[in-house]
């Protein structure tokens, strides 16, 4: 017995607006569907133009609040050209809070910190 594939990976967050604006006006991420769960939760699916998973967004005031410690987790996502992406988030009031660095492969990275603690993760890949 195994499992197939990843389908979606689920952020519960305190503010889903903001969250919900920083995913598509700064990554570009389309939002697929917004509903309403059994429980009452708010739930928002968004994807990325050229990828399968699916992010989850998940609002449960219920719950309590949302808390993410310090390299809890984060998010990947390529980009064809992490510089321009680098000065449009600048633009965006998001400047990279970690990088770009070059791997010993080539591939290059950076960071940025998302609202709420959430971090994310930019890479560009070596072109060959």
């Amino acid at each position: 017995m195994k499992v197939r594939r990843l389908l979606h990976t689920r952020y519960r967050v305190n503010d889903l607006e903001k969250i919900v604006s920083f995913f598509t006006e700064l990554l570009g991420l389309q939002e697929v569907s917004r509903s309403t769960s059994p429980r009452g939760s708010t739930l928002v699916f968004l994807k990325a133009p050229e990828s399968e998973e699916l992010l989850e967004l998940c609002h449960y005031p219920a719950s309590g609040p949302v808390v993410v410690p310090p390299d809890l987790t984060h998010l990947a996502f390529e980009v064809d050209d992490l510089e321009a992406f680098g000065r449009e988030a600048v633009k965006k009031g998001h400047p990279f809070s970690d990088g770009p660095t070059t791997s010993r492969s080539g591939t290059r990275f950076a960071f940025l910190d998302g609202p709420e603690g959430y971090e994310i993760e930019l890479i560009e890949r070596k072109r060959a």
